[in-house]
């Protein structure tokens, strides 16, 4: 297991509620996230449950950006890849750099990223995501060059969709950083360390 978040003594803050004690709506949320996509209340949305309404609308908002965006799923992957590194989640890692490795996405490329290093070979939507990508997380924004490029190759509403999904993992990874909520099931899979490594 890799423990999320740095302080000690390390305690995960925001476990799964025990069923008996779970309120009506905490109930219904969490059946909902059972019965769609995702099958199973788990990373994020264990800590989400407390504010049931606010995790269902999470959800719906994830639920479109992983599985219905626009984006091809190399790109989502590692721009994925790229928010759980700056941000030093372990869960979103685990889960989305196994995923990025499967869609296509070079294991060296998401090595050196773990590593917090250039990420390559790329194809070439896959770096202009990803300078997109880290350009906003690094700077809460994109230049006019960076911002053309993916306009011109993506299409503005893509691009809105890429930016979206850097919002959405960055959210969902400060709530699982906040609530120390561990990966569970990572065997064979390289965690992140801390900065510097």
């Amino acid at each position: 297991m890799f423990q999320q978040g740095h302080t000690a003594p390390w305690s995960e803050r925001l476990p799964m509620p025990a069923a008996e004690s779970m309120s009506d709506a905490q109930r219904a949320a969490a059946q909902a996230l059972i019965d769609g996509p995702r099958k199973a209340v788990f990373g994020p949305f264990v800590p989400l449950l407390q504010s049931p309404v606010l995790m269902e609308r999470i959800g719906s908002l994830g639920e479109y950006l992983r599985f219905d965006s626009k984006l091809d799923a190399p790109v989502r992957e590692l721009v994925t890849c790229a928010v759980a590194r700056h941000v030093g989640n372990q869960f979103e890692w685990v889960l989305h750099a196994a995923a990025a490795v499967k869609a296509g996405v070079s294991a060296e490329a998401i090595e050196a990223l773990r590593l917090g290093r250039r990420a390559a070979p790329l194809a070439e939507d896959e770096q202009l995501a990803l300078d997109f990508a880290l350009e906003l997380l690094q700077h809460h924004g994109v230049s006019e060059p960076t911002y053309a490029a993916a306009v011109a190759r993506f299409g503005a509403s893509t691009v809105v969709e890429l930016s979206a999904l850097v919002g959405y993992f960055t959210m969902v990874c400060w709530v699982m950083n906040v609530a120390h909520t561990p990966v569970q099931g990572a065997e064979g899979q390289r965690g992140l360390e801390a900065f510097p490594l």
